[in-house]
């Protein structure tokens, strides 16, 4: 088995099932109010530099189950496998994070950035770690 191709797709596979789990709990959970995708734990920010931020709406007399404030933060439990993903995989993350704070100031999609350099970042990151297996587990001395 070559570890350098293992790694990358199961980091992969692993990251696509929690963009599934994400989109799906934010289409259930999205209000008018709520401007912010969620991918697990991490919040990303479809327009960052939105200097006139859409108000929140008020509730309307006699509305059951209104919302009426924007809700900055939530309390996500990622999950065993998308935690193990992300401590195994923090360097890519961490990139990840430098990437959205730099894309953030200069006003592009941070949902965008997140969802086209996070598969690159830990495929190149999974692909590291299975070169180093392998090569660890196939060397061989050499023989004088």
């Amino acid at each position: 088995m070559r570890w350098r191709v293992i790694l990358p797709v199961v980091a992969l596979l692993l990251f696509g099932s929690e963009t599934y789990q994400s989109v799906r709990m934010n289409r259930e959970t999205h209000h008018e109010s709520d401007k912010y995708f969620w991918w697990s734990s991490i919040r990303l920010d479809p327009n960052p530099r939105d200097k006139n931020p859409k108000g929140v709406a008020t509730c309307k007399e006699g509305q059951e189950n209104c919302v009426a404030w924007d809700l900055r933060s939530r309390i996500v439990d990622p999950g065993l496998l998308t935690e193990l993903l992300m401590l195994s995989g923090l360097p890519a993350f961490l990139v990840g994070a430098v990437i959205l704070s730099g894309f953030g100031h200069l006003g592009i999609n941070q949902i965008w950035a997140f969802m086209i350099s996070m598969p690159l970042l830990l495929s190149a990151w999974y692909f590291f770690l299975g070169w180093l297996i392998d090569r660890w587990k196939f060397k061989r001395p050499h023989l004088s």
